[in-house]
């Protein structure tokens, strides 16, 4: 499935410059060809409407008309479900299952060493060890379809995609015998989508 360029109603979408659950939501936005407006905030410094909208002053923060939703997971099924075109889940019950678990072990096990690889010192590099170690692990499931666990892109995808985006800046390399999960991600950078789903902070993470 290629990342759609259709334009549907705005939204407003809060997001810090260089996160990986918010790139997630963008890349959302970006696959179902959505239109909205983005607000780049510092998650140090909310502005006051960021404060007034959500309690949390989380991000992202995504603003439909008189709807406010925060929580990644919530606000990434809500626009799948709000914009059903192209669809980022499968049809059959047994498929979404399986995506949604593996969603859940991404938020579990793989996205939270991203902020702990950040920096030096022993704790940094052990958790570069365990990020590498745990997608070496899945390095079948990367082998299994040409998205993740999909014949087509999904919520899956864009929960991951923005972790593989990140490994060189992380210090992550991966050996020679992972090619499939380069091959994955390259695969999904090419497509112009990938590209507008980045903050210009995000574009450099590569250069």
């Amino acid at each position: 499935m290629a990342l759609s360029t259709r334009s549907r109603t705005i939204l407003t979408l809060y997001s810090a410059r260089d996160c990986v659950h918010c790139h997630r939501v963008r890349l959302i936005l970006a696959a179902k060809g959505v239109s909205y407006e983005l607000i780049l905030v510092d998650p140090a410094r909310p502005p006051e409407d960021l404060i007034d909208l959500n309690p949390t002053h989380s991000l992202p923060t995504l603003v439909d008309r008189d709807l406010v939703l925060y929580e990644t997971t919530v606000v990434a099924e809500y626009l799948d479900e709000r914009y059903p075109h192209p669809p980022l889940m499968p049809i059959d019950p047994l498929s979404r299952a399986r995506l949604r678990l593996a969603i859940v072990r991404m938020e579990r096990d793989w996205l939270p060493l991203v902020e702990q690889c950040a920096g030096s010192g022993k704790n940094s590099e052990a958790a570069r060890k365990r990020l590498r170690d745990a997608l070496l692990s899945a390095l079948p499931l990367f082998k299994a379809a040409k998205f993740f666990l999909n014949p087509e892109l999904s919520l899956a995808d864009c929960a991951l995609v923005p972790l593989i985006w990140r490994l060189p800046s992380l210090g992550v390399s991966l050996p020679r015998e992972a090619h499939a999960i380069t091959d994955y991600g390259e695969r999904i950078f090419r497509n112009p989508g990938f590209t507008r789903s980045l903050t210009s902070d995000e574009k450099l993470l590569r250069d």
